[in-house]
């Protein structure tokens, strides 16, 4: 067994092909999604909104000033109204805010100043904060006004603020170990989601075995099915977790992702290797081919991605997705890896979701075992 682990071992470092899908693909990927999405370090000044100030007033440029110290503000002359909107119609952004002429007249007088939101309804996402911030600054407005109202009626300042001050105070409760940035989950999920190409590998590898005519002299030999199984399967989950650790230290030195308890890391970063190796053993010995375990790896890979919340948080899915999600290993992987990370869970609090990637890599590996006699009959035919 020893030396088939060895020997697999050797095989497995000279595969080019191993090396792109279980380490430099989800590097680039890792690579791409913090060039694209970390940049702006989670602050609303990544909120950007084109603006035109029909009213050119100290009224309308004061709004302005309010909103530049929120989000970044794109000023546009007053003449490129009709441009800008063809431009948001072709999906270029996807919200412009127009304050019209008379904006400052408006507010002089106490009669409602309007102002103009045009947007791209495909957008709703991008919307939601951008509605948001003109509420608040819209609700701001509005408390001067009624403090001014007290003001004019004797009221002092002081009366005037313990009048508009809110009966309910929301506080904020962190959850988090420390601060949280986007590459603290995007890691991850690139890490859940590529551990599982292992399985094109291990068909591979089982295949060209057949076709060399290694198997078919395995039936001659003193070698137990079990101990072949566990001989070829030790190295395939020596490369997982190596592939696990490559991409956690990419993560940590290059985009700073807090690694949490590293005792509690190793369990699962163990229990998930074993988990997509096992279910990788156990589909080698199903599909009829190396194309259909390539397909079938697709699936499992992409599909578990998406349904196990890799690609979008699992609550924001819909109900009957997130159950299904409970189902595969890739949310419990994920979600056991954001508590360590964001959440400073320990070996105790991810301890049942280990014991869930345990299973699926054992119910893979029965699998195989059952399956290997017939597969080692079609390889001596």
């Amino acid at each position: 067994m020893r030396a088939m682990i060895i020997k697999e071992l050797r095989l497995i470092r000279k595969d080019r092909k191993s090396f792109f899908f279980l380490l430099l693909m989800p590097i680039l990927f890792i690579a791409m999604f913090g060039t694209i999405f970390n940049s702006g370090g989670g602050d609303s000044s990544s909120i950007s909104i084109r603006t035109i100030d029909q009213d050119q007033s100290a009224a309308s440029q004061a709004f302005v000033k309010q909103m530049q110290g929120i989000m970044d503000v794109k000023l546009e002359s007053a003449s490129s109204l009709d441009d800008q909107v063809d431009r948001m119609k072709q999906g270029q952004f996807s919200a412009m805010l127009v304050i019209p002429a008379g904006f400052e007249k408006a507010m002089k007088e106490g009669s409602p100043a309007d102002i103009q939101l045009y947007q791209d309804p495909t957008a709703q996402t991008e919307l939601a904060p951008i509605q948001a911030i003109l509420s608040s600054i819209s609700s701001q407005y509005r408390e001067q006004k009624l403090t001014d109202v007290l003001l004019a009626k004797g009221d002092s300042k002081e009366q005037a603020e313990q009048a508009l001050a809110s009966p309910i105070q929301i506080k904020d409760v962190a959850t988090t170990s420390d601060h949280i940035s986007y590459m603290d989950s995007m890691v991850p999920s690139m890490t859940v989601m590529f551990v599982f190409y292992i399985m094109i590998t291990m068909a591979r590898r089982f295949f060209d075995e057949k076709k060399t005519g290694l198997l078919s002299r395995i039936r001659s030999t003193r070698v137990k099915p079990l101990q072949y199984l566990v001989g070829m399967w030790v190295p395939f989950i020596l490369t997982v977790i190596a592939q696990c650790v490559v991409l956690f230290a990419f993560g940590h030195f290059v985009y700073d992702v807090k690694l949490g308890d590293v005792a509690a890391l190793t369990l699962i970063v163990l229990s998930l290797s074993i988990c997509g190796t096992g279910i990788g053993l156990g589909l080698s010995f199903l599909v009829p081919g190396e194309g259909a375990a390539m397909v079938i790896t697709q699936v499992i890979a992409m599909g578990g991605a998406m349904l196990g919340g890799l690609w979008v948080p699992s609550y924001l899915l819909p109900q009957s997705v997130q159950t299904v999600g409970h189902f595969l290993p890739q949310y419990w992987a994920l979600h056991s890896l954001q508590n360590i990370i964001a959440h400073g869970a320990h070996l105790g609090d991810v301890a049942g979701p280990a014991l869930i990637l345990l299973t699926f890599g054992a119910a893979g590996l029965l699998v195989a075992f059952f399956r290997l006699p017939g597969f080692l009959r079609s390889a001596a035919n």
